[in-house]
């Protein structure tokens, strides 16, 4: 049985949305080997719909000399949950329709590797509600925006999680990675 894992990039105030502000931080070469580590240990990738078309737009014209990622963005074998997205040109992709965390589960149950979330807010919320997600890897930048879509919204439940790691970069990103209290 394969693991679900999660990576976001965060504000202090946990805004995920349109992370372009991460551009205003020099991407430490560590923070890539962080990210590299999740893919190698992943078979597949496990996105939303927003996520995937975003990726889909910009991986399939990448190659390995412009960004170590892009042989497992684009080989592997790709999840799309989706109640509105009909088709995809983007290779090795599979919608499985509308959330629905049995299916889910039994997609995780049936993956040796681990599945991949990058990105993907709304999707990692159901997934954490639903007790899906192994390990939740965060990106946090030192700024506050104010607004957008965050992590946990009011209303969400209460989730507890253990520290399994962190890494602090140069640029003042901090790297952590939680797993579900037991």
């Amino acid at each position: 049985m394969g693991k679900i894992t999660a990576h976001e990039f965060i504000t202090l105030d946990g805004v995920i949305e349109a992370p372009a502000w991460t551009a205003d931080y020099p991407f430490d070469p560590r923070m890539g080997e962080s990210i590299n580590r999740l893919m190698e240990a992943s078979d597949a990738l496990l996105l939303g719909r927003r996520t995937f078309e975003m990726f889909a737009a910009t991986w399939p014209d990448r190659n390995a000399e412009d960004d170590p990622g892009a042989p497992f963005m684009n080989d592997s074998q790709k999840y799309v949950v989706s109640g509105t997205l009909e088709g995809s040109v983007w290779s090795n992709s599979t919608i499985l329709g509308p959330y629905d965390a049995a299916e889910i589960g039994a997609l995780k149950g049936r993956t040796s590797g681990n599945l991949y979330v990058s990105g993907s807010g709304m999707l990692v919320r159901q997934l954490l509600a639903d007790g899906l997600i192994d390990e939740l890897h965060l990106f946090v930048f030192p700024l506050s925006i104010g607004s957008g879509e965050r992590l946990f919204s009011d209303g969400d439940i209460r989730l507890k999680f253990d520290l399994a790691e962190t890494e602090a970069y140069d640029s003042g990103v901090v790297y952590s990675a939680y797993r579900p209290a037991a």
